[in-house]
């Protein structure tokens, strides 16, 4: 099917003349070698081209629960470019190990997903923070580029002043140490925790040091925490590190992640938005898990969902 949309899963432009792919390459490679003149003859005006957010297309390894094995065939054959894993991968495999798999089924490692910075008074934050360095320095050796954090609200009490101060403390100085090994901290909203709505985000990241933490906007749960998804990519775009392509639906009981297209996420406004914005980098989709259907589907038709949704949506 071809790619009306602009976008592949190897974040390329698909440069569409007469239904048929003429050619595949970057927007920037393209202009440079045609010009605007030969775009022009296309019938195709190069403000549309330069509007389209050049993305690599990763998928999240959490639909398979611990079975990172079966993800990663399963997210290669689909033709995804990139993976995120959690952080069970490391009692599943070596860093090299890891490695030596991505490259064998042509996927990069996009970030482990390293878990939270919890603010309880038990909490050790030295040990907390040589944990996320740990996981750091396993996305390093096994040839990733981010790891991303959440955050725990503490427990039968209200969240403070105090409490967002030392958040962006403790991700500083996770930041910090992650940067000295190479791999960039993203700090990822999420329902359940501090980071919860749109406000909160904000007071979040203007606690933390924007030189060692960016964000990972996760835009369902943006958009379930109250937020508009797209705003936030305006609001906050010199700070995107990547994002979570996923969508969600109400339900009778709260809410329920779905497949791309299945929920009330405005997915092509986030793509216009990261067009508009200049964002280059990595949107991995993600489905916590399989929703409930009839027949019941796979994981890996979860994910056939979503991709034949991305390269349709436009």
């Amino acid at each position: 099917m071809t790619n009306l949309s602009g976008l592949d899963l190897s974040g390329r432009v698909a440069v569409i003349t007469g239904g048929t792919s003429a050619m595949h390459t970057t927007r920037r490679e393209f202009l440079a070698t045609v010009g605007s003149a030969a775009v022009a003859s296309l019938g195709m005006r190069a403000s549309t081209l330069v509007a389209m957010p050049l993305l690599r297309w990763g998928y999240a390894a959490i639909t398979w629960g611990d079975k990172n094995r079966q993800a990663i065939d399963d997210i290669a054959a689909l033709g995804y470019a990139g993976i995120q894993l959690r952080a069970n991968a490391l009692q599943q495999f070596g860093a090299a190990e890891l490695r030596e798999l991505l490259e064998t089924r042509k996927l990069s490692l996009v970030a482990l997903s390293s878990g939270s910075v919890p603010l309880g008074p038990e909490t050790d934050d030295r040990r907390m923070i040589e944990d996320h360095v740990a996981h750091a320095r396993f996305v390093r050796d096994a040839g990733g580029s981010f790891l991303q954090v959440t955050d725990e609200k503490p427990t039968g009490r209200t969240v403070t002043a105090g409490d967002i101060k030392r958040l962006g403390r403790l991700l500083t100085e996770i930041g910090k140490r992650t940067s000295d090994l190479g791999i960039t901290l993203g700090y990822h909203n999420h329902m359940g925790t501090i980071g919860e709505k749109p406000d909160d985000v904000d007071r979040i990241l203007e606690a933390a040091d924007p030189m060692y933490v960016r964000f990972e906007l996760d835009i369902a749960h943006y958009r379930q925490g109250g937020g508009n998804p797209v705003e936030a990519i305006r609001r906050h775009a010199s700070r995107l590190l990547f994002l979570h392509i996923k969508d969600v639906r109400p339900t009778a009981t709260g809410y329920r992640f779905v497949e791309l297209g299945r929920g009330t996420v405005d997915i092509k406004g986030v793509l216009d938005a990261l067009g508009d914005t200049g964002f280059s980098g990595w949107a991995v989709i993600e489905l916590d898990e399989v929703p409930p259907s009839e027949p019941p589907r796979t994981a890996k038709e979860c994910a056939a969902i979503s991709k034949r949704y991305v390269e349709t949506i436009r």
